[in-house]
């Protein structure tokens, strides 16, 4: 349906106006998740792009097509499949006969949100398909560049549970992603909600567009201008630097961690109302924008430590900067 007319915010208190009303939005379609949504917000707000790893049946794919829905963009859902070509997703080019030309036929990358479902099912080189895109904004077909439209958001699901006919993804494409995050289970008062909910028909039938891709794109900008003190700024870059002299990992964070951990602290402080960034912000983001860009060693993980876990240790060797 035509997304709702909405004004766009040129203002802090403007934006967070706004970024309530979307999550009022999406929490009458996914239940007890609002930090997951918040989550998915930044990501958003940071031009980045989202993978949620977990169990089926959770809302993963809820979660995209209700952002997408409140959004009022477009979207395009790609099943990723062990047979799924890169041409799929980037497009191919077509020879016109009439016109005697070849005219090029977008692939479903060319929209506004893309859920790439279960995406560790395709084969490594329909997988780097995506890579251009999600760092570029960008693809290039037979040796033209056509560029995305924004707003552009990337959202991937994998289970990570069922590993076989799939194919991990490489580091490379997990540092394209801003953040990994799990849905989870819902509580059970949140699932009795869901059966309320969604017992008789599909509550995301029922949701409209309270936003459109200008004002999104005005929030994206807004959220760049957010403040990020100097000591705030060395106080990421220290948090990185750690983990790359850990001894339980044995692939430390890069130099676009850094950035994604910035531009994720600014979004972050948007949706809470603050054009300035605080410490709070940085920690509460580090495990989902640091975990899936490192390596936990081997030793660590006989032991049952994950990425995460090693990181949330890590975070209390990093003294926060008192003022900012």
């Amino acid at each position: 349906m035509p997304p709702r007319k909405s004004a766009v915010p040129s203002t802090v208190a403007d934006s967070a106006t706004l970024l309530g009303r979307i999550r009022d939005n999406i929490d009458q379609v996914l239940q007890g998740k609002d930090e997951q949504v918040r989550l998915a917000l930044v990501c958003m707000l940071a031009h980045g792009h989202l993978l949620i790893e977990d169990v089926p049946g959770v809302g993963k794919t809820l979660l995209a097509k209700s952002l997408a829905r409140t959004m009022g963009c477009a979207w395009r859902r790609i099943q990723f499949t062990p047979d799924l070509l890169p041409t799929d997703i980037t497009g191919v080019s077509v020879y016109n006969q009439e016109r005697r030309n070849f005219e090029f036929k977008p692939g479903a990358i060319f929209a506004n949100v893309v859920l790439g479902d279960e995406v560790n099912r395709a084969s490594p080189k329909t997988q780097s398909a995506l890579l251009e895109a999600m760092e570029e904004r960008q693809a290039t077909v037979d040796g033209v560049t056509y560029p995305l439209p924004e707003p552009f958001l990337v959202i991937a699901t994998q289970n990570p549970i069922e590993h076989e006919g799939t194919y991990p993804l490489p580091a490379a494409q997990l540092d394209r992603f801003l953040m990994r995050l799990s849905i989870g289970y819902p509580s059970v008062e949140a699932e009795l909600q869901v059966l309320h909910t969604h017992g008789r028909h599909s509550a995301l039938e029922d949701i409209e567009a309270v936003t459109d891709s200008r004002a999104i794109t005005a929030l994206m900008d807004i959220a760049g201008r957010v403040h990020v003190a100097d000591s705030l700024a060395s106080y990421i870059v220290e948090i990185v630097a750690v983990t790359r002299a850990s001894g339980e990992l044995t692939l430390g964070a890069s130099p676009r961690a850094s950035l994604a951990l910035l531009r994720a602290s600014r979004a972050y402080a948007l949706t809470e109302g603050r054009d300035y960034v605080v410490p709070d912000d940085i920690k509460t983001l580090a495990v989902p924008v640091l975990a899936h860009r490192v390596i936990a060693a081997p030793e660590a993980e006989m032991s049952g430590r994950t990425a995460g876990d090693v990181i949330e240790d890590l975070l209390e060797e990093v003294p926060v900067p008192i003022r900012g």
